[in-house]
């Protein structure tokens, strides 16, 4: 994926949260094309997304539903397959804590921990095309598809073609 994705909306400021925000997005071709190049696939026809944002007891709550239709290469045809998407999702967020050391960071490997809210905003936009990632087929493959391994031949090393080719050298060669 490059570096930056393609924004579907604006980052939303906490502070303009409110009780609730919903989101309904349904971008046009050109940023479903740019969205398909970032995840590397091959295009995506159709893509909208249902979200909702919400305070939650400690924090905020982000969820969400996926749906639409993606095209990716099989992994051993290289033909097109086509995919669809029906996803749901939810995350929390929870504020930075701006007291405290700043020389030391605490990183939790939890995959129940809440998001960190750095700068007053969430990124929905980051949020909905991760999960459009981890919706996809990580290995995607046509039906019938099937892998078949190369015969081993029966010498393996690099020097096998030079083996009976080259004459050892004796004292009286010199």
């Amino acid at each position: 994926m490059s570096a930056k994705p393609p924004v579907l909306v604006e980052a939303v400021r906490i502070n303009q949260i409110g009780e609730k925000r919903t989101f309904s997005l349904a971008p046009d071709a050109e940023t479903r094309r740019a969205i398909a190049m970032w995840l590397k696939i091959l295009d995506l026809p159709r893509f909208e997304a249902e979200l909702t944002l919400v305070p939650a007891r400690t924090g905020w709550h982000l969820s969400g539903r996926l749906t639409g239709q993606a095209i990716q290469a099989c992994g051993l045809t290289l033909e097109p397959i086509e995919e669809q998407i029906n996803d749901t999702f939810g995350m929390d967020f929870v504020e930075a804590e701006e007291a405290g050391d700043a020389s030391e960071v605490e990183v939790i490997l939890d995959e129940d921990s809440p998001d960190i809210i750095t700068d007053g905003r969430i990124d929905v936009s980051r949020h909905v095309l991760e999960h459009l990632s981890l919706a996809l087929d990580p290995f995607p493959r046509k039906p019938g598809a099937v892998f078949v391994a190369p015969e081993e031949t029966a010498e393996i090393s690099p020097f096998a073609v030079l083996k009976g080719h080259v004459k050892p050298r004796t004292d009286s060669d010199d």
